[in-house]
């Protein structure tokens, strides 16, 4: 029997669908919309004044006058923000910071406005209601549901709260859902990750659990320490859980890992949001890609891949991009971010609507020898070989091995196993003949006789668990890089003794 929540879900999800479909159906107009707004709002700030914003007329004069940046070049405007002056970014000052940790310049802030929490906030929502109007599954909104986050417990600085995405996060928790949601307050408060795991353990295992959300390396752990509690696999704990919403990695590697946990198939819903915006969610069971966030107060551009460390790249917008080009995603946000480079690049899967998969970061990559692999690659030839064998992948990073003691240079691949395949040869042999098919500058390499095959050192169990605890990086919004130009992290493993 419907419940009257499930009931009513089912409407507002369909009156959600509508609009969506509306500005997707109308990419460009859309885009152009946000674009003036974004530049009208902010043209008396101080960014604005000092980038002539009140002059401005399209897209081309933007170019001109306001250069790509990242966070270590926007720095000087993000620190008169932190310091408490108001109209630099953006008009007034924002209601938050999500605080990150940055490379160069240590923490990072990342201004969050009224208008962009709010973005972010239905941008969440709405995946979740699209996924109901497509398959008609509301039941799960009667159950409990988990989100996997941060401490909700936020710094002040300057009189502007502080504290990590996720954290921000629960305090905008609609409602309707305030009864459904997990773990308490309490719990979600406790810092230390390992400790609050557990604690959401107890608290969720007597639970009707039927929607769970996190990125997947957090909700693992909570999935395997469920399994050692109970001796029993969490769709039979949670006989009524069926929707995983995860975000931050790519999921396909560790799928067969999470269904051996689970111990049967659940729906999947996943996003693309980071500190500086809500990008992109899935919008169709049966798609690849996810839905490019047009009319959430982001104008996007793009910038290829592999000329973006050129003296002046060609920045286009949404119009002129091509369907399997690797893109750097380029923002400008009504949080106060211009021509901002998050870090990510992009793939389109669609033109219509546009559709985007998450291809890595423009700084993890392997080019020791010219082949740029980028994340994208490394995880479908990953895929691949689990797919194909009986494998089951906790977690892996890759690095060069440039000066090996014998033979050609490689890619070495750590890979912890929650289940080591049958034959360890023909995994390896899997993974890099789908590297090869994909990546030709790769082949070449390899055929070349400049490379050798890839090999496989096989990371204790809990050995990246304890690598990231050991860096202070457990839990969090912290993930394992996919992929290094350079050996720090594989040399931690390996003197950590964390190699079988």
């Amino acid at each position: 029997m419907t419940s009257i929540k499930s009931f009513f879900a089912k409407i507002f999800a369909a009156q959600v669908t509508k609009k969506i479909n509306t500005w997707a159906s109308d990419p460009i107009a859309t885009q152009q919309k946000v674009f003036e707004q974004l530049v009208r709002t902010a043209k008396h700030t101080t960014f604005g004044k000092d980038h002539n914003f009140s002059a401005l007329k399209n897209h081309d004069d933007f170019v001109k006058n306001v250069p790509v940046r990242d966070y270590e070049k926007l720095k000087h405007y993000v620190d008169q923000v932190v310091a408490g002056a108001p109209d630099i970014l953006w008009p007034g000052k924002p209601l938050y910071f999500a605080k990150t940790s940055g490379t160069t310049s240590g923490a990072k802030y990342i201004p969050i406005t009224a208008p962009s929490i709010k973005a972010q906030v239905e941008a969440s929502r709405n995946a979740v209601l699209m996924y109901i109007n497509e398959t008609g599954n509301s039941d799960f909104v009667d159950g409990k549901w988990i989100f996997l986050q941060g401490s909700p417990v936020l710094d002040e600085k300057n009189g502007i709260k502080l504290g990590r995405l996720s954290g921000i996060s629960a305090h905008y928790v609609p409602s309707y859902l305030l009864k459904n949601r997990m773990p308490s307050w309490d719990t979600n408060c406790i810092e230390d990750w390992e400790t609050k795991v557990d604690a959401i353990v107890e608290e969720t295992l007597e639970e009707n659990m039927t929607a769970i959300a996190g990125i997947p390396s957090w909700v693992q752990m909570y999935f395997e320490k469920l399994v050692e509690k109970k001796q029993e696999k969490v769709g039979s704990i949670f006989k009524n859980f069926n929707l995983f919403i995860f975000g931050g990695v790519n999921f396909e590697p560790y799928r067969s890992k999470f269904e051996n946990l689970i111990g049967r198939e659940v729906d999947s819903v996943e996003l693309y949001p980071a500190s500086e915006g809500f990008f992109a969610f899935q919008d169709r069971q049966n798609q690849k890609g996810l839905l490019l966030q047009l009319d959430s107060g982001i104008f996007y551009e793009f910038i290829e891949a592999d000329h973006f460390f050129e003296e002046a790249p060609k920045r286009i917008t949404l119009k002129d991009v091509q369907l399997g080009v690797n893109y750097v995603i380029i923002i400008s946000t009504n949080a106060g971010l211009w021509a901002y480079n998050i870090g990510d690049t992009v793939q389109f899967t669609s033109l219509s609507p546009y559709r985007i998969i998450v291809s890595g970061r423009i700084k993890h990559f392997i080019s020791a020898f010219g082949e740029h692999v980028i994340a994208k690659e490394v995880d479908q030839a990953l895929t691949t070989a689990v797919k194909t064998s009986n494998a089951r992948v906790t977690e892996y990073t890759v690095a060069p091995q440039i000066t090996p003691v014998d033979g050609l240079p490689y890619h070495e691949w750590f890979i912890e196993f929650e289940k080591e395949p049958e034959d360890l040869d023909v995994f390896i042999q899997t993974i890099d003949s789908a590297l090869q098919e994909q990546n030709a500058y790769y082949k070449d390499l390899i055929t070349g006789k400049v490379l050798q095959q890839l090999h496989i050192k096989k990371v204790k169990k809990g050995g990246f668990k304890s690598y990231m605890k050991a860096i202070g990086k457990l839990g969090g919004q912290n993930k394992i890089p996919r992929l290094s130009n350079d050996r720090k992290i594989a040399e931690s493993l390996l003197n950590a003794d964390l190699i079988n």
